[in-house]
């Protein structure tokens, strides 16, 4: 029987291109968004990938597509993303609300919808896409790295009330990715700022690069668990540490 993949987030950047490297990979891909017109694109191109409409800031939202799966196999909980770059003295409550409710909140109730299935198809995956943000903290980063490291604990819990159960659990923590998107959103839509994060960056990382990552971790034997991946450019060494050409 052909697994079945769940992959939020899935209408753009990493979520996208972990719905294209799974099916290339033989799974049934269940893409999960919000933005269904980009969902169809996908679901278009890509015939192992089924569309749904997905918000996972909705009790009612999540249990719809818990319901209309017949099984799960893998769950990427990579719906997630930043808002604002404001330091702490000045932080936006409603910002600060947004990125806890998407990344921790809403990972927590797809988890939950999800996980008797993932249990009951003997060798469940369950990845969650957090950030090297999850475990180091930066000026700027407050709302993003506090949610990234309520991500990060909840993965590392589950493992802990998960051991025995068929199921693995895989944390994914990407360095600087350059998507279409991320910086975009956290810079309110001001392009010329979002692109200045990686201007004199040597190829910063890709969506397909971290979907490859994420791909390697999921096809392992069952045996074989990747606690935490931490991926990175080259050119990254640490949060703080980039190296940019002129």
């Amino acid at each position: 029987m052909t697994r079945t993949a769940v992959v939020t987030g899935a209408s753009s950047g990493i979520g996208e291109a972990t719905a294209r490297r799974l099916a290339a990979e033989g799974y049934d891909v269940v893409a999960a968004a919000r933005r269904r017109d980009r969902l169809d694109k996908l679901a278009a191109e890509v015939p192992a990938v089924r569309p749904v409409t997905l918000d996972v800031t909705s009790e009612e939202s999540v249990a719809e597509l818990a319901a209309s799966l017949d099984r799960c196999d893998v769950l990427v909980n990579n719906a997630g993303g930043a808002v604002g770059l404001e330091p702490v003295a000045q932080g936006l409550v409603d910002d600060w609300r947004q990125m806890y409710e998407v990344n921790v909140l809403g990972s927590l109730r797809v988890t939950k919808a999800l996980l008797p299935k993932l249990v009951e198809s003997g060798d469940g995956v369950l990845v969650m896409l957090t950030s090297t943000a999850g475990f180091t903290s930066y000026e700027g980063g407050g709302g993003y790295t506090a949610a990234k490291h309520g991500q990060t604990a909840m993965t590392e819990t589950l493992r802990l009330e998960l051991c025995g159960e068929p199921v693995r659990v895989v944390e994914i923590a990407p360095g600087m990715v350059q998507t279409e998107e991320f910086a975009l959103t956290r810079f309110r839509g001001d392009a010329e700022r979002a692109q200045q994060v990686y201007q004199g960056v040597p190829n910063p990382l890709t969506a397909d690069d971290v979907a490859d990552a994420i791909a390697w971790c999921v096809t392992r034997p069952a045996h074989v668990n990747v606690d935490r991946l931490v991926i990175r450019p080259r050119a990254q060494a640490a949060q703080h540490k980039v190296h940019r050409v002129s």
